[in-house]
């Protein structure tokens, strides 16, 4: 079976008769009028994209609360051999707790679009698009990463330095081609949109707003735009970047779900590992758990995405949620297991969970150390939050999800994942910094990890991380049997864009620093250490 527009008109019988959901609308009537009239532009056209809020549309589409799809945009290499040869259909594989499996054919996508060099015509097109009165929304999934204007040594990025001086014409860094779109918009008519970050950081609108407001202020500064400009997105009447909350595990494509939409006659589904080191397929394989929470800001008004099951509120109250699980009940746990997931030689976070000193690290993070300075949000219990992932979620055998794929950019996730839990330990009289031993263990772990050697003596490949060369050349001399005194440490334990805070002033460091020793002692010695203090 062929996944394009051809084969699902041709083989919809041999489709349906191997269990897939199909598209249960005009799709050529909905591309013709996405196309014509866009109304939301997705940036990050990745897996949870893909999985999550693509899927929500379809099924709005499906029950006609829709008429209209998404345009998506990417990098060319998903492009050109994901998304172009399959006619931007892919295929969702729910892989649920029980064991069973539901397969759907996702054909919302009504264009997809890349912003990487070279591509002008589809810098033009992005372009007009945002001159449309229709769009309403401009969303995000680029990970935390993606909002990176500068170097390892807080320099601007050559790309971005470029933009900022020659302005909106011909940018070539990322966010400086959204910063282009959005002048665009702004000459067009000043007409209002919705920016919204949907990635797994904290205050992710804020983050988007100032990463845009770089540019418009060097520009209009510089004389290169209209001054009116920074007012247009300083005004959240006309452009607003709301805060949201995103929660939907999409694991890398998984050999055994290749393999069983292999069996089932589909051809053509082999992944491919972009230059970034991404892992892509023209399938996804993801959990069935999801959540979004989404400030209500919509200035272009929305469409009624309720019914997809999203949770539009108050700012205050997605800012709670994303607290609750970013900073204490999944995201930290996640990344505890990633770190020692890879020193330990583990391939799988649900193997992970089966090991009774790892699961109780991570059930020490949760409940222990972070859920008294979680605060309800109302919306979502932080408790059976934190159940459903460590009793459902985590241990799903049927979930291929690696701590190789959680450890990536890991330097980018530490302030947020940890970073806050201790603020708010600072902040409370009734709670003591001195009193965390579990969240300084991941710390010493993480600087474990980067030696490069785990826990059997072995080298091991690390995964892909933006400041990866910078920190790692305080612990690279380092082998097993070496100690660190706290120099060699002392430039990242000190550096708060790291972890939230300086440790040092946290009173964390020297236990820190002690963790990562005994970790040094020889093979096993990770394991030693995990059984001593978890």
């Amino acid at each position: 079976m062929q996944l394009n527009e051809q084969g699902l008109i041709k083989e919809k019988a041999q489709w349906e008769a191997a269990g897939y959901r199909l598209p249960q609308y005009d799709h050529a009537a909905m591309v013709k009028a996405t196309k014509e009239n866009p109304f939301w532009v997705h940036f990050g056209a990745g897996n949870i994209f893909r999985a999550f809020q693509a899927n929500v549309v379809q099924d709005l589409l499906n029950n006609k609360t829709l008429d209209r799809g998404l345009i998506a945009v990417g990098g060319h290499e998903a492009m050109e051999k994901l998304s172009h040869p399959h006619d931007n259909y892919s295929v969702l594989v729910t892989l649920k707790a029980d064991g069973s499996i539901e397969k759907t054919i996702v054909g919302s996508v009504a264009e997809s679009l890349t912003m990487d060099a070279g591509y002008e015509a589809d810098f033009e097109r992005l372009k007009e698009i945002f001159t449309k009165k229709s769009l309403q929304m401009v969303s995000f999934t680029v990970t935390e990463k993606g909002y990176n204007l500068t170097k390892g040594d807080g320099t601007w990025t050559p790309e971005v330095e470029r933009d900022l001086q020659e302005g909106p014409q011909k940018p070539v860094s990322y966010m400086g081609k959204i910063a282009s779109f959005l002048y665009a918009r702004y000459q067009a008519g000043q007409y209002p949109v919705a920016m919204v970050s949907m990635d797994n950081c904290s205050h992710n609108g804020t983050k988007l707003h100032e990463t845009v407001a770089v540019f418009v202020k060097h520009w209009t500064q510089s004389g290169l735009v209209d001054a009116g400009f920074a007012d247009y997105i300083e005004d959240a009447a006309k452009v607003s970047f709301p805060w949201t909350m995103i929660d939907k595990i999409t694991p890398r494509p998984d050999a055994k779900v290749e393999a069983l939409l292999a069996e089932d006659g589909i051809s053509d589904l082999k992944p491919i590992i972009t230059a970034k080191k991404t892992y892509i397929a023209p399938f996804v394989n993801a959990e069935e758990c999801q959540y979004l929470v989404v400030e209500d800001a919509f200035p272009n008004g929305r469409p009624e995405l309720e019914k997809g099951g999203l949770i539009f509120t108050e700012k205050e109250i997605v800012d709670r949620v994303e607290k609750m699980k970013v900073c204490t009940c999944l995201n930290p746990l996640h990344t505890a297991l990633a770190v020692f997931g890879c020193l330990l030689g583990f391939d799988l976070i649900s193997d992970e969970m089966k090991d009774e000193t790892l699961r109780k690290l991570v059930e020490g993070i949760g409940y222990t150390e972070g859920l008294p300075v979680v605060v309800d949000p109302g919306v979502l219990d932080p408790k059976e939050f934190i159940d459903t992932v460590l009793n459902t979620r985590l241990p799903n055998p049927f979930m291929p999800d690696t701590p190789q794929r959680i450890a990536t950019d890991t330097s980018q996730k530490l302030a947020i994942r940890f970073g806050e839990t201790i603020k708010a330990y600072a902040a409370r009289e009734d709670l003591e910094v001195a009193d965390l031993k579990l969240i300084p263990l991941v710390f010493a772990g993480w600087l474990r990890y980067l030696t490069g050697i785990n826990d059997a003596g072995e080298a091991f490949e690390l995964s892909p991380d933006p400041v990866l060369e910078t920190v790692r050349q305080h612990v690279a001399g380092l082998k097993l049997g070496d100690f660190a005194d706290g120099g060699e440490l002392r430039p990242i334990l000190e550096n708060e864009k790291i972890f939230g805070v300086n440790l040092y002033e946290a009173g964390l460091a020297e236990k820190v620093v002690g963790y990562f020793n005994e970790m040094q002692k020889g093979p096993g010695a990770v394991r030693n250490t995990l059984e001593k203090y978890v």
